[in-house]
């Protein structure tokens, strides 16, 4: 697929994936609808991407959990540009906390950005992407196929926008319309780092070692390679492959592999 003058919308662009899918899709040549909560900071990577790649790019100031500026990044993007042909839903929001110290408005907080959000974004971009044949991709985690200790909101949500996904792939099968979940395992952002705690503050530090994980950019450069192929699902580490499929045939021994992996995070919650 020859991405120079597609039109992308990215949701979640001012930091991790989501601002390395947008330099991915900007060095093929991609135009961009650039949405996310920090606007001072999406209007600092257009300019950049567009002064060094050629490409145009409009940042939207945008809440993914309100159905109203879902809408509007849409509208701004037909608006701008004309059409829509890839929509990434990427922004996402993470937490950890034993279920039974958490206090209940953190569940509601996680699915309204990670599965309203994709609902809303994409029930607005559809239209367009059904005229142009195109894309509509979800960042999931394998999360979203193994509930993980710690993070049962976060593993609802993706739970969630997984079966969404898969409906609307059926939905869409004679459509034209390309529908991809991408999973990217353990990736450097500062998803952990803005994890939500027990009481919905973020933590503010990372869980893990960073340091072994894949990094944003190449998981962007896999996601821009997928949509590319027109794949169904990138799961995209040996542990995440291995992990999905123990699940499926081994799920008692699932159980307690993903205990004991849990039990050596920083400051564990399970022991």
């Amino acid at each position: 697929m020859d991405f120079k003058n597609k039109i992308v919308i990215v949701t979640g662009a001012s930091s991790g994936i989501g601002k390395a899918c947008a330099e991915e899709f900007a060095k093929r040549g991609a135009h961009l609808v650039l949405g996310a909560r920090q606007y001072v900071t999406l209007c600092e990577i257009t300019a950049d991407l567009e002064k060094r790649y050629g490409i145009k790019a409009i940042a939207v100031q945008s809440d993914v959990s309100k159905e109203e500026d879902c809408k509007l990044l849409v509208q701004q993007a037909i608006t701008t540009f004309g059409r829509v042909d890839i929509l990434v839903n990427n922004a996402g929001l993470s937490m950890r906390a034993l279920f039974d110290d958490l206090e209940l408005s953190v569940l509601k907080n996680l699915m309204d950005v990670n599965f309203w959000g994709t609902v809303y974004c994409t029930k607005y971009a559809l239209p367009e992407i059904l005229k142009s044949k195109g894309s509509v991709v979800s960042v999931s985690s394998i999360a979203g196929y193994r509930g993980l200790p710690g993070r049962t909101g976060y593993s609802s949500s993706k739970f969630a926008m997984n079966g969404f996904m898969e409906a609307l792939r059926t939905e869409l099968l004679k459509t034209g319309v390309h529908v991809m979940v991408a999973c990217p395992g353990f990736t450097t952002s500062n998803i952990r780092v803005a994890a939500l705690a027990k009481d919905g503050h973020a933590h503010g530090e990372t869980s893990m070692e960073e340091g072994k994980m894949m990094t944003a950019a190449e998981v962007a450069k896999r996601i821009v390679d997928g949509i590319a192929s027109r794949k169904r699902t990138l799961i995209m580490t040996g542990q995440g492959k291995l992990t999905v499929w123990l699940n499926k045939l081994l799920p008692a021994l699932a159980d307690k592999l993903v205990f004991n992996h849990f039990t050596k995070e920083k400051n564990a919650l399970i022991k």
